[in-house]
């Protein structure tokens, strides 16, 4: 197999070390070979740095594993061309294995050309990747602690949930705390009920009649100062995505203009893949990346199971709640699609083909810097329209009917 790098290096990593193997040699020469092992502290990184330039090292490759992988790519981000590839793609013949040898298959497949770069954005999107998917974090974490603060209430006969549409609206807020600071008088509690809470006093008041003691005020105490927290830090977080998207208005603009994609879907996609499509073959690839396309399983000339491959998981979910949301966007062909695949072939896969379809549409608005066209309610409709009346037409002769087709003409007005 012909040899593609002259001078490269194989980086097998871990936590506390690094295990560098160095290649050096012209095709059909003798190869030169070298090992050494590194600590992962950042002056030990900044020694493997220097000795790679020493060496007029050009490619250097390592796998993806876990999040070890990423100071050792900031410490040799720019002087050389980094290859971190998958490691479910770079697993080496069964056998003998060691942190050498592993390291050496690297840098042999490094020379040859047969790594598959991952996709790693630069600086300020790795910075924007990481505030929203910590912030995706702190929601999911926010949402698990409602939910145990509505069961706590339910182990106290507290029926709150069962009167208000938003236990942590204002009101709900109100009367939580008042139960934490002591008050037992339903009709108090349900005096702080505002708006609409108003016409339903009596029901209120009947939910509120429970038994709430000392252990219960305890614990709501602490969850609800841990709910004031996490709107605390999502607030802080919010504030500073804005100030990360700013470089970045005119293609978060364009990606809201797609169907069910807000602010934060918009942003997360933008963190995701980043706005120079470039870096991706073609949007189909950018799909399979992402892991919102079927995959492919052939073998002796039958296709077997169609399960989507793994993939970018956190763009995926975006992807997927953008694709729920667009399905209760009125008017819009996403929503006509989304509803025809969901009596087909269930809401899950049909979420999945929206989110592949407002990828897709994202890459070529991102790729060309255009606008969404929307093609409307009745574009599916106009595109088959004789397959469609053919349809109807066989339909209604199964049930004995004798139908014949002609176009409706439309009376000229003088």
């Amino acid at each position: 197999m012909r040899a593609l790098v002259e001078r490269c290096c194989g980086l097998d990593v871990h936590q506390d070390t690094v295990v560098a193997c160095l290649l050096i040699g012209e095709p059909g020469k003798p190869l030169r070979q070298e090992v050494r092992t590194w600590a992962t502290t950042t002056r030990a990184l900044e020694a493997l740095r220097d000795w790679l330039q020493a060496e007029k090292v050009t490619h250097v490759g390592m796998e993806s594993t876990g999040v070890y992988w990423r100071p050792i790519y900031a410490v040799l981000e720019g002087p050389f061309v980094l290859i971190v590839g998958n490691a479910r793609h770079i697993k080496t013949v069964p056998g003998r294995k060691t942190d050498v040898k592993d390291a050496a298959w690297i840098a042999d497949l490094v020379r040859h050309g047969l790594i598959a770069p991952s996709y790693v954005p630069p600086q300020p999107l790795r910075e924007l990747r990481d505030l929203l998917r910590y912030r995706r974090k702190l929601v999911e974490g926010r949402a698990s602690e409602r939910n145990r603060l509505l069961k706590l209430l339910e182990t106290a006969n507290i029926k709150l949930a069962s009167v208000m549409s938003d236990v942590f609206g204002v009101s709900g807020l109100a009367i939580l705390k008042a139960l934490v600071a002591g008050e037992t008088s339903p009709e108090r509690l349900a005096d702080l009920g505002k708006g609409p809470l108003r016409k339903k006093r009596a029901d209120l008041v009947r939910a509120l009649e429970g038994k709430v003691e000392e252990h219960h005020r305890f614990l709501m105490g602490v969850q609800l100062r841990r709910l004031d927290a996490a709107d605390h830090d999502i607030a802080a977080l919010n504030e500073r995505i804005s100030e990360r998207l700013k470089p970045y208005t005119a293609e978060h603009a364009l990606l809201m203009q797609i169907p069910g994609v807000d602010g934060l879907a918009a942003a997360a996609i933008i963190a995701e893949i980043g706005v120079d499509m470039a870096v991706f073959l073609s949007a189909h690839h950018l799909a399979a990346w992402a892991g919102v396309c079927p995959g492919n399983h052939e073998s002796a000339g039958r296709s077997k199971s169609g399960r989507t491959r793994k993939g970018n998981v956190h763009l995926r979910t975006i992807l997927v709640g953008a694709a729920i949301s667009a399905g209760r966007c009125k008017g819009t062909y996403l929503r006509d699609k989304y509803h025809r695949l969901k009596a087909r072939r269930g809401a899950l896969r049909a979420a999945l083909a929206i989110a592949h379809k407002i990828l897709i549409a994202a890459y070529h608005m991102l790729a060309r810097g255009v606008s969404y066209r929307e093609l409307g309610e009745a574009y599916l409709d106009q595109l088959s329209q004789t397959r469609t009346a053919a349809h109807l037409k066989r339909r209604l002769e199964r049930l004995g009917y004798h139908v014949t087709l002609e176009p409706k003409t439309v009376a000229m007005v003088t």
